[in-house]
């Protein structure tokens, strides 16, 4: 375990790591520097070779209550120039991390998860909420946008109308709601979660890296490109998964009816 002051590493068995907000005092209010610790921290362990999956969560009631409001004060008084580095050093520098990490990511809301908090379980790959769940990007109600990758990613996941509600209306989805248009993959109950995180994540951890990570960045370069060019792009990709040992290996692992273990090469 490695301990960043605002937010910690958890190993919880072999493959699968955890980063944890550990500031349920402050309902885990963000603040740039546990952004930045947030961004440094799937930096580290998206360059970990033993680490297969990544479960993103939080301690306490809620999974972010938004930015820290002493923070918010401060950002009021600082020029265009002092925001935009802090926004996209830390605050950005986090979704993007997430977002761009090569592994499977899987964050576990509970709670409320407001603002900045929304925003970076959408980075995630997966997201599977407890029973009292809330999401809201209510950035609107303060005069500001949500800077984080929601006015891209929302449109996408829940279509634009829903969108709409939730940027431009502040509207408040709770987790039953959130299942039915897309915006969770699952609902359980709140002691259950931990639980299905980790199960998911066991999951997710026996996926082939070079596969997972290929797919990945496929979908997503794809939210921003054209047919004809995914087309080009996957025909190079394929050749080179084609080429890899876990390709091999699964092979191998249909052919002797049995789980395959990749290695990531």
């Amino acid at each position: 375990m490695a301990d960043f002051g605002q937010i910690r590493i958890d190993r919880h068995e072999e493959g699968i790591a955890a980063v944890v907000v550990a500031r349920a005092d402050i309902g885990n209010a963000s603040s740039p520097e546990m952004l930045g610790e947030i961004r440094d921290a799937f930096a580290m362990l998206s360059t970990d070779r033993d680490v297969r999956a990544i479960i993103f969560s939080a301690e306490g009631k809620h999974f972010s209550v938004g930015a820290d409001f002493a923070f918010l004060q401060r950002l009021a008084k600082m020029s265009a120039v002092e925001i935009k580095e802090t926004v996209y050093a830390n605050f950005q520098g986090a979704a993007r991390a997430i977002y761009r990490c090569p592994k499977p990511t899987l964050a576990l809301v509970q709670g409320a998860a407001v603002t900045v908090g929304c925003e970076l379980a959408l980075a995630c790959d997966f997201r599977v909420a407890a029973d009292n769940a809330m999401f809201q990007e209510s950035w609107i109600k303060l005069g500001i946008m949500p800077p984080l990758g929601g006015t891209f990613l929302l449109p996408r996941l829940i279509g634009l109308g829903r969108a709409m509600d939730m940027c431009l209306r502040g509207k408040q989805v709770r987790a039953e709601e959130a299942l039915q248009i897309g915006l969770v993959g699952e609902v359980v109950a709140r002691d259950d979660l931990a639980a299905r995180g980790l199960e998911l994540a066991r999951e997710l951890a026996a996926s082939a890296p070079l596969g997972y990570a290929t797919v990945k960045q496929s979908i997503q370069r794809a939210l921003e490109s054209s047919m004809d060019a995914e087309w080009q792009a996957n025909l190079s990709n394929q050749a080179l998964l084609l080429g890899s040992k876990d390709h091999r290996e699964g092979l191998s692992a249909i052919t002797e009816k049995r789980a395959p273990k990749f290695s990531g090469e």
